[in-house]
């Protein structure tokens, strides 16, 4: 465990330094062109028109990354499931393409696929997972060369995506993993050569592609949530069953094998990523606040921590769920329940897994009946 949280520090290091080198690239690029602005009105508006081209070099990068999932993994023989850049989500249900709206704290946007199927326990995952930063960095080259063919203001706008695409492909195709999340390069190297860790990628993308035609976890094959052992959970790509065991057990109710499976798994030493033990730590609140007598265990686990979590996956509808079940049931609240309530349906007209609203429609209720008086 020492190791994997020295290796961890230093991927932050060198995310941290990769992310300078951009900085600076960008401020140079920035500084020439307004340079070149005769007076303080030409440089002011200079400056202006680079920052608009930053940010639109960013979010055209952002597009480019998971375009690349997407081409390279059709290439490698997968079928498209869902493409989300920022909140905006294409996605494939079952009666053709929708826009969606999906926000995950940490992440700019996510390619899923569905995958081939396994042969003798394997099938391709270097391309589909590293397409991204490929992508990032044949554009990156694509911008530099057209660069040197411009001229001025021009140049340095060209140059912009092209410093941006080499510093998402470092930070992308790199293995790092973070406290939140491990990125393209560290899942790719996670699955070279390693059956579990290929079976669980295959799982994790079949119950998307699942969920994407709302079907609900509980209806999925049993199999799919088999819990990995110790050793299994070392890893940040089989841990990942381990939490959709989890998550399987609450669509099913089971909220008591539910809370001794999410506590052992948070106690124990393992790969599950960060955003993944908050999700954890958010449903086991919520089954606190709805079992009799856990008053003192439900504030225990409202730590500063997880309210920040909270905050900021604000539009996603399980974490909703706990909150307005801590406004009924704990704050006795009934206006902010309310102001939950309606938030949570406004997300759920937008959100693409209808299995995952009818579920949490489900616990809400349940929270509902808990909040009614008793009668003698």
């Amino acid at each position: 465990m020492k190791k994997r949280k020295k290796r961890i520090r230093a991927q932050n290091v060198l995310a941290g330094a990769v992310a300078l080198l951009a900085a600076a690239g960008v401020i140079l690029c920035i500084a020439r062109a307004v340079a070149a602005g005769r007076t303080p009105a030409q440089a002011c508006l200079l400056l202006a028109l680079c920052c608009a081209g930053l940010a639109l070099a960013a979010a055209l990068q952002i597009a480019l990354h998971e375009v690349g999932h997407l081409v390279f993994g059709l290439l490698s023989g997968y079928r498209f499931s869902s493409l989300r850049i920022g909140s905006l989500m294409l996605v494939r249900e079952e009666d053709g393409l929708r826009l969606r709206r999906l926000s995950v704290a940490g992440t700019g946007g996510q390619c899923l696929m569905t995958p081939p199927a396994l042969r003798d326990g394997r099938m391709p995952v270097a391309l589909f997972n590293l397409g991204g930063a490929l992508m990032n960095l044949l554009t990156a080259a694509a911008f530099l060369a057209l660069s040197f063919a411009a001229q001025g203001l021009a140049r340095a706008l060209l140059r912009l995506p092209a410093v941006l695409g080499a510093a998402f492909a470092l930070l992308n195709g790199v293995p790092m993993r973070t406290d939140a999340l491990s990125n393209d390069g560290e899942n790719a190297r996670a699955l070279r050569g390693d059956r579990e860790a290929m079976r669980a990628f295959w799982v994790q993308l079949m119950v998307s592609e699942r969920m994407a035609r709302g079907e609900r976890l509980r209806d999925m094959p049993q199999d799919w949530f088999a819990v990995p052992d110790a050793a299994g959970m070392q890893s940040g790509m089989t841990a990942a069953l381990g939490v959709f065991a989890c998550n399987r057990l609450m669509d099913l109710h089971d909220f008591e094998e539910a809370d001794e499976l999410m506590a052992r798994l948070l106690r124990t030493k393992s790969g599950i990523a960060g955003l993944h033990r908050m999700m954890l730590l958010c449903d086991r609140l919520y089954v606190a606040l709805i079992t009799p007598g856990r008053e003192d265990g439900a504030r225990t686990l409202c730590t500063q921590g997880l309210e920040a979590f909270m905050v900021s996956m604000k539009d996603f509808p399980s974490v909703l769920r706990t909150q307005y079940a801590r406004a009924l049931l704990m704050q006795r609240d009934a206006q902010e329940a309310a102001r939950l309530r309606a938030q949570f349906e406004r997300c759920a007209r937008r959100y693409p897994y209808a299995g995952d609203i009818a579920s949490e429609r489900e616990l809400m209720a349940i929270a509902d009946r808990c909040a009614q008086p008793s009668t003698p």
